[in-house]
């Protein structure tokens, strides 16, 4: 019998708060303020419709989906699926270079030990199975 785990690499708001207040030497109460502000600004500009394009990585828009057919899991029973919009982030070719791996940006050294590493065989960072 195979067991298989799910690799959880991660951060929560919670170490975005602490990263970012320990990089600005602020507290962690006013961090935590300009990380909510600058979040609704970025979902009330979605809301609106408006793309977000953040310089040096990355740009937020509203793409929408069609309606589609699909199937219930549980039954296989066919269903339609409404359409909706959804938010879509794009990483920009700077953020993309420094995910995989490339040159120095202006903002620091690349180490590997700062990279994330897709396990063999996967493209997937985020909840990558692991059989043992």
């Amino acid at each position: 019998m195979r067991c298989v785990r799910y690799l959880q690499v991660r951060m929560t708001k919670n170490h975005l708060v602490d990263r970012v207040a320990e990089a600005t030497k602020g507290t962690k109460k006013e961090t935590e303020q300009l990380i909510d502000a600058v979040l609704a600004s970025i979902t009330d500009a979605l809301a609106k419709g408006e793309k977000v394009d953040l310089r040096g990585f990355g740009s937020f828009q509203v793409s929408g989906k069609k309606e589609r057919q699909g199937r219930n899991p549980r039954t296989g029973e066919t269903m339609t699926i409404a359409a909706r919009n959804v938010a879509v982030f794009k990483p920009s070719k700077e953020l993309s270079g420094r995910v995989n791996g490339g040159s120095e940006s202006e903002t620091g050294d690349i180490t590997d030990d700062t990279l994330s590493q897709p396990s063999d065989g996967s493209a997937k960072v985020h909840g990558d199975k692991i059989e043992m």
